[in-house]
């Protein structure tokens, strides 16, 4: 873990991946739930607003407008489901580090390895497919916990995604045993 000021850990972007159906998204909804510090970021995508849907769940743009933040680099991964672009805008996610806000990325294995390329600190932790689904795409991952057992992969993504959050540094109170 790299530190920031020599005094404290630096926040992380953690990036939660695994197959369709290993239950990525239940897990990151308890997580949120059970640790509300970690920020999760809105997406980038050329689709339409949902009925009902808030204006602040996505970031909605033009194609032309998507097309030009890939071709500048603003976006950490990205990639075409049917007829629409989705991505994941990198500035809010680099602010959030800065200010030493835990970051928690859920993405398929295409998405984790682009944020494994754009951000190699980056932790990458699989979900692991329940025994009832076909294993998936397997990305460079730093841990694996196992879906099936949900509340035990909360716990311990909870437990990483507090490992890395920055906390104030704290000045070391000198005792006469430290003295002599």
């Amino acid at each position: 873990m790299s530190l920031d000021d020599g005094a404290r850990p630096a926040a992380r972007l953690t990036v939660l991946t695994g197959p369709s159906g290993s239950g990525r998204g239940g897990v990151v909804a308890l997580v949120r739930a059970r640790f509300p510090s970690v920020w999760l970021p809105v997406p980038a995508t050329t689709r339409p607003r949902r009925p009902g849907e808030p204006a602040d769940a996505r970031v909605f743009v033009s194609r032309p407008v998507f097309e030009r933040m890939v071709g500048a680099g603003e976006l950490v991964e990205w990639g075409a489901y049917g007829d629409h672009l989705y991505g994941t805008p990198w500035a809010p996610i680099a602010g959030r580090l800065r200010a030493g806000q835990p970051v928690l990325l859920c993405l398929d294995a295409e998405g984790a390895a682009q944020v494994r390329a754009r951000a190699p600190h980056a932790r990458v932790v699989r979900l692991g497919p329940r025994p009832d689904t076909a294993p998936g795409p397997e990305p460079d991952t730093d841990v694996v916990l196992a879906s099936d057992l949900p509340e035990r992969a909360v716990a311990d993504l909870v437990g990483l995604l507090g490992s890395s959050f920055l906390t104030p540094a704290q000045p070391r109170v000198s005792t006469a045993r430290d003295v002599g």
